[in-house]
């Protein structure tokens, strides 16, 4: 991972509008940190960030204090700026909230059998599956993202979805270094077909223990992880 926020090899980004400067910014750098594209511990330019987007320093700072929010960044005052480490407890407390709602959801939705509104969790899976054989990482990650979204939409629960994505910077990146791993991207999207085979024919508890074992698998390797990129962690 590069350690300057700008490096030759990166493209210029387009420029953002200023009316949704902020919330652009927010979103283009919560995404390039959950992507590890701007590592954990790596240090951030406030005038870098502004002069790369084209915007002012007003919409760079609104940005920053949401993502310090979201738990993916720490600023310390007139000191500096940098990417948060990952949280491992941070990480468990999030997957245990995630997971509690999710066996709801998908006994909900396995309750209806046959008639539950999943089509669109079956398209984002497609679409998974596409972006696994052309090997685009990153639009299989933000996939595997929407998959889930799709599911509490399913049952009139999308608020609950941002709420769990707002706190789930520490485990999404967990995961995205557990993702390179041999066969993690297919156990992903048999996972995923396992979980909608098992609503449709009606099948609570076996939705139950696909989406269980889904959600357990990344930290269950959390610490062969941490090994392997100990300058990540927070020690």
């Amino acid at each position: 991972m590069p350690n300057d926020m700008m490096t030759s090899s990166q493209r210029r980004r387009p420029m953002i509008r200023r009316a949704s400067a902020s919330v652009a910014l927010h979103d283009s750098l919560r995404e390039r940190i959950l992507n590890l594209d701007l590592a954990p511990g790596q240090y951030i330019s406030r005038s870098e960030i502004a002069a790369e987007y084209q915007v002012s320093l007003t919409p760079v700072r609104d940005a920053l204090i949401k993502l310090e929010e979201e738990g993916l960044i720490h600023i310390y005052p007139q000191s500096k700026t940098e990417v948060s480490k990952i949280d491992l407890s941070h990480a468990r407390e999030t997957h245990f909230l995630r997971l509690s709602l999710e066996l709801e959801i998908v006994s909900r939705l396995a309750a209806m059998g046959a008639s539950a509104p999943v089509q669109p969790a079956r398209s984002s899976l497609a679409q998974q599956i596409a972006a696994h054989d052309a090997n685009d990482l990153s639009s299989f990650v933000r996939l595997d993202r929407a998959f889930h979204h799709a599911l509490y939409e399913a049952i009139g629960m999308e608020a609950l979805s941002s709420v769990i994505e707002a706190r789930s910077g520490h485990i999404d990146r967990l995961r995205k270094l557990n993702l390179p791993a041999p066969g993690k991207s297919e156990s992903i999207v048999g996972c995923h077909t396992r979980i909608l085979e098992a609503i449709e024919r009606g099948d609570v508890e076996a939705a139950r223990a696909v989406l269980r074992e889904h959600l357990s698998g990344t930290l269950a390797m959390a610490d062969e992880i941490r090994e392997r990129n100990p300058d990540f962690f927070v020690a």
